[in-house]
C-alpha cells in the first residue's frame, strides 16, 4: 500500500479502503491506493497552512532555488520515471520519457518566478502621491491530477504555486498514484521545507473536501467535464479559486491544398497516441471536398493498419493499450453507436484484441460521421479516428463552432490566407496549423473554453502567476515639513 506525504513525512492514510492500480497491459494489480478521507485532507491542509506563515517570507530567489535542485534531480531520473508511467498507464516509453521532460519543462519555467511575480510601480499619479501594485501568495492551493499523465499534468500547477509563496496539495489519480511516489521522494531530497508541498490519495470523498476546506484557496483540476463542472461549482461555492480543464472533442479540418501524406501521418498520431487518451488528441477528420475525403480515407486506412500494439516497454510497439477495461468497454460501445448510426468501419480495432492480456484495442477508422451522431459528440479518449465530409470550408468551421466543447482545433493547409480564417473564425481556445497536437508550452498558457474548461485564468505559463496570486494595490504619499535632512 502506499502512503501520503504530509508535513514532510511519509505516513499512513486514514481511509480504511483501497483502490486496486493494475497494469493495463497485463491487467495484473501491481499496488494498492488508499482511499483517503477527509480527515487525510484536514491533516494536509493544517501541514501547509502552518508552513505557509514561513513560506511566503522566503525571499522569491531562494524558493526557486529548490526547484533548480529539482530539476537536477528529476533530469537524473527521467528514465526511471518514465518506465513507472509506462507501468501504471500504458504509454509507450518513448510517449512516457516525453511526457516525463514537458513535467521538468514546468519546473524551469517556474524559476523564472523572479520575474513573473514583479508588480508595478508609478510616481505622481497624483501630485506627490504614487501607486504601487504587488503580487502577493494566497496561501493553501490543492491540484486534482486526471490519470492519462500521470507525471506531467501536475506540474502544470505546483511549481507556479510555490514559487510564488504558497503551499500546495496534490491528489493524483487513484489509477496512477505511483509516478509520484518517486517524485516526492526527489522533492523530499531538495530540502524544502516540511508542510510547503504534500501529497494525499483517494477518490471523491479527498476531492469534495479539498474543494469545500475552508483554509483551501483555490483548486487546479484535470480530468472530464462532468467532473471538472463539479469541482468549479463546488469550489466557487466554497469562495475558492477554481481553473478547471474538461473533456473535449477535437476536430481536424483537411483542405484539398494540404500536403496529404505528412497531414494523414500527423492526424493519425494525434488520435493514437497514448492510445488516444489526452485532452488534445484529434477526434473527427472533417475533409472538404470530395477527392480530399477519398484520398484522406485511402492512406488513413493505410497507415493506421501498420500501427503495433503492445506492452510499451516494447521498442517495437507503438501503441500501448488503454486505461481500463471499463475505458475499453467504453470506447467499443462508442463505435458500436456509430456503426448503428450509419457509417461504415473501414478499419476495425475490436478485432483481434481479446486474447491478448490488459485492456488493448488496435486503432479503428470509420467513415460517414455527421454532425449529430454519438461518435462525433462525445469525447471518445481513444484510438477512433473519425472521418467526415464538408462541402465547404465555411461548413466545416460551423461544425467547430456549434459543438459544446472548445479546447483544440486543428487546419491542414498550404493556404496562408486559409489559416488566418481559421484562426479568427473558429472557437475552441487552442488551434494548430498543420499541427496534430497543438500544446503550449510551458511558457504559454493552457486550457480550452466552452466545456472544455471553467474558470477565468488558464494554466501554466506566466499568466499562472495571476491565479496563484493576488494583486495588491498601494496608494501613498509622504508628507512633507520643514525639516531639511
Amino acid at each position: 500500500m502506499i502512503r501520503d506525504y504530509v508535513d514532510g513525512q511519509w505516513v499512513s492514510s486514514y481511509g480504511k479502503t483501497s483502490f486496486s492500480i493494475v497494469n493495463p497491459a497485463t491487467g495484473k494489480e501491481i499496488n494498492q491506493c488508499p482511499m483517503g478521507t477527509s480527515e487525510d485532507v484536514a491533516r494536509a491542509v493544517a501541514a501547509a497552512q502552518k508552513a505557509f506563515y514561513d513560506w511566503r517570507q522566503v525571499p522569491v530567489i531562494d524558493r526557486v532555488q529548490y526547484l533548480f535542485k529539482l530539476k537536477t534531480l528529476m533530469d537524473a531520473k527521467v528514465d526511471e520515471m518514465a518506465k513507472c508511467v509506462v507501468q501504471e498507464h500504458g504509454k509507450t516509453f518513448a510517449e512516457a520519457r516525453a511526457s516525463v521532460r514537458r513535467g521538468i519543462q514546468m519546473v524551469e519555467t517556474a524559476t523564472g518566478m523572479t520575474t513573473f511575480q514583479q508588480g508595478e510601480h508609478l510616481e505622481d499619479i497624483a501630485r506627490g502621491v504614487d501607486c504601487t501594485t504587488l503580487k502577493k501568495p494566497l496561501g493553501v492551493f490543492a491540484g486534482i491530477a486526471p490519470f492519462n499523465f500521470p507525471a506531467m499534468v501536475p506540474f502544470w500547477f505546483w511549481p507556479f504555486a510555490i514559487a510564488s509563496g504558497n503551499t500546495f496539495i496534490l491528489k493524483p489519480s487513484e489509477r496512477v498514484p505511483l509516478t509520484q511516489q518517486i517524485i516526492f521522494d526527489l522533492i523530499e531530497k531538495t530540502g524544502l521545507p516540511k508542510g510547503v508541498m504534500n501529497l494525499v490519495h483517494g477518490g471523491k470523498e479527498v476531492v469534495t473536501a479539498l474543494c469545500t476546506h475552508p483554509d483551501v484557496k483555490g483548486i487546479s483540476f484535470v480530468g472530464s467535464t462532468p467532473v471538472a463542472k463539479y469541482v468549479y461549482d463546488t469550489g466557487n461555492t466554497h469562495k475558492k479559486r477554481v481553473q478547471a480543464l474538461g473533456g473535449a472533442k477535437n476536430f481536424m479540418v483537411v483542405l484539398p491544398d494540404a500536403v496529404m501524406d505528412k497531414s494523414v501521418s500527423t492526424a493519425l498520431e494525434s488520435i493514437i497516441g497514448c492510445a488516444g487518451e489526452r485532452c488534445m488528441a484529434g477526434s473527427v477528420i472533417i475533409c472538404v471536398g470530395d477527392e480530399t475525403y477519398k484520398t484522406v480515407q485511402e492512406r488513413m486506412v493505410k497507415a493506421a493498419s501498420d500501427i503495433s500494439i503492445g506492452d510499451g516497454m516494447d521498442p517495437n510497439v507503438t501503441m500501448g493499450p488503454v486505461i481500463s477495461q471499463q475505458a475499453k468497454d467504453r470506447i467499443k460501445d462508442l463505435i458500436a453507436s456509430a456503426e448503428k448510426d450509419g457509417c461504415k468501419i473501414l478499419l476495425d480495432g475490436r478485432k483481434d484484441v481479446d486474447h491478448m492480456p490488459g485492456f488493448f484495442l488496435k486503432p479503428t477508422v470509420i467513415a460517414g460521421a455527421t454532425e449529430k451522431m454519438r461518435i462525433s459528440k462525445e469525447e471518445t479518449f481513444g484510438p477512433v479516428v473519425i472521418l467526415a465530409q464538408a462541402k465547404s470550408f465555411d461548413e466545416a468551421i460551423a461544425w467547430i463552432n456549434r459543438n459544446e466543447f472548445g479546447n483544440t482545433a486543428t487546419l491542414f493547409t498550404s493556404s496562408g490566407a486559409a489559416a488566418r480564417k481559421f484562426m479568427n473564425e473558429m472557437e475552441p481556445a487552442m488551434a494548430g496549423i498543420n499541427i496534430g497536437v497543438p500544446a503550449p508550452m510551458s511558457f504559454f498558457s493552457f486550457g480550452g473554453s466552452k466545456d472544455s474548461f471553467y474558470g477565468d485564468i488558464k494554466a501554466h505559463g506566466p499568466g499562472a502567476v495571476d491565479f496563484f496570486t493576488d494583486k495588491k494595490t498601494i496608494t501613498s504619499r509622504w508628507m512633507s515639513d520643514s525639516t531639511v535632512w
